[in-house]
């Protein structure tokens, strides 16, 4: 588009990485050119940059307020994690249109540099969800006399980067259930469940081990399963949110009547989704393993196993170089990850949360377009190229 003598107007980073996706972490220095194409010369106030990141949730809520009135609620709540102005080209103030202290910039093609500091805190990680986001992002503005400005927005990624190599992470997840089935005056034998994964936090790509042993000595088929849910949680005047989303699941063999099952690390895998968000006071996003028997007739008998999506991946006590061989080898393979087309349906929601929190939606997670790795010191972390699509659709329940 040319907007007068103004032909373009670009926003282009210094890419850190491989991948050429701008993505960085809290104390980076994001750089990058403010490119402008001119077909003749003209008159400038000023050329400024505004670079902000924020975290901001949204939804409303229908009210009943008596005599047949209703009324709309909305909820909002918003996180500034940083907030930077400067002035490439003129000077601070264009709220005027003399032709004192004007910039004259010639026919052709200009460049100009920007560069600013991330904070040192804890930013939370870039996301999109049903109701709120969190967003990072660089405006460009040209101001000249007598004529509106010209503007462009472009945005970068921001990732918090979780290390799966602690203590707390690495700690093996385990539970035991047991259910007893009644009809009438007759009581059935119990169904029981026994389910242990070797650790708590896991990166995408990754397939979790599943152990677990299920007895079925009631008189019904049951088959056993294992889901992976993912749980956006937004906070705004004192209420919350929730969407819940299907993420990956696998089925087991069908159990009849008094036999027994054994899984010896049934793989279930991660597919490309964003890490885990647990610093952000407005919105947090959390995983779980599900391992559950279906029972037909029944509630369902379930076991959930917290999970944390991280972003540096798990290091073998082994030596470095095949570490390192293996860490490469899995980047590679990342590269193809796509979700299932289609996902078994899960157990009813209404089966595994409390009453008051049936807010949520269930829906199948959208993959990102494409899914990257990069160097970082001695360390591997990996990159999601952010689109910022639409979110995908969810079915409140």
């Amino acid at each position: 588009m040319v907007l007068g003598k103004v032909k373009s107007l670009t926003i282009s980073f210094d890419c850190l990485s491989d991948s050429n996706i701008p993505v960085y972490s809290s104390g980076d220095t994001v750089s990058g050119r403010i490119s402008l194409e001119v077909t003749g010369e003209i008159r400038v106030k000023s050329l400024k940059i505004h670079a902000r990141g924020r975290a901001k949730v949204r939804w409303t809520e229908s009210r009943n307020a008596g005599s047949n009135t209703a009324y709309t609620q909305n909820y909002t709540e918003e996180v500034e994690y940083f907030n930077h102005k400067d002035v490439l080209v003129g000077h601070e103030r264009d709220d005027d249109n003399s032709e004192e202290g004007l910039h004259t910039i010639h026919s052709g093609r200009h460049e100009y540099a920007f560069s600013f500091e991330l904070p040192q805190i804890p930013l939370a990680t870039s996301f999109e969800g049903r109701h709120g986001s969190v967003r990072y992002w660089v405006k460009a503005e040209l101001h000249r006399p007598w004529l509106l400005p010209v503007k462009l927005k472009k945005e970068f990624t921001v990732f918090e980067h979780i290390d799966i190599n602690t203590p707390l992470l690495l700690s093996p997840q385990a539970g035991t259930k047991e259910k007893t089935l009644c009809c009438w005056l007759c009581t059935s034998g119990p169904i029981s469940l026994s389910a242990k994964i070797e650790r708590k936090g896991y990166t995408p790509g990754e397939s979790i081990q599943i152990f677990a042993e299920i007895e079925n000595c009631s008189s019904r088929m049951v088959v056993p399963k294992a889901t992976i849910y993912q749980t956006q949680a937004f906070y705004a005047k004192g209420k919350m949110k929730e969407v819940k989303q299907l993420v990956a699941n696998l089925r087991g063999e069908s159990l009849s009547s008094g036999k027994t099952e054994t899984w010896n690390g049934k793989q279930l895998k991660i597919p490309p989704v964003s890490p885990s968000i647990l610093d952000c006071s407005i919105i947090r996003v959390e995983y779980s393993l599900m391992v559950y028997v279906d029972i037909p007739g029944a509630m369902d008998l379930f076991l959930n196993l917290p999970l944390v999506i991280g972003t540096i991946p798990l290091h073998p006590f082994g030596s470095r170089t095949s570490s390192v061989s293996s860490q490469g080898s899995m980047n590679m393979n990342w590269l193809g990850l796509t979700l299932p087309e289609r996902l078994e349906a899960p157990p009813s929601y209404a089966e595994v949360v409390t009453e008051e929190n049936i807010e949520s939606g269930l829906a199948p997670v959208a993959a990102f377009d494409d899914f990257q790795r990069a160097l970082q010191g001695p360390l591997f972390a990996y990159i999601h190229e952010f689109r910022f699509l639409p979110p995908p659709l969810y079915s409140e329940v």
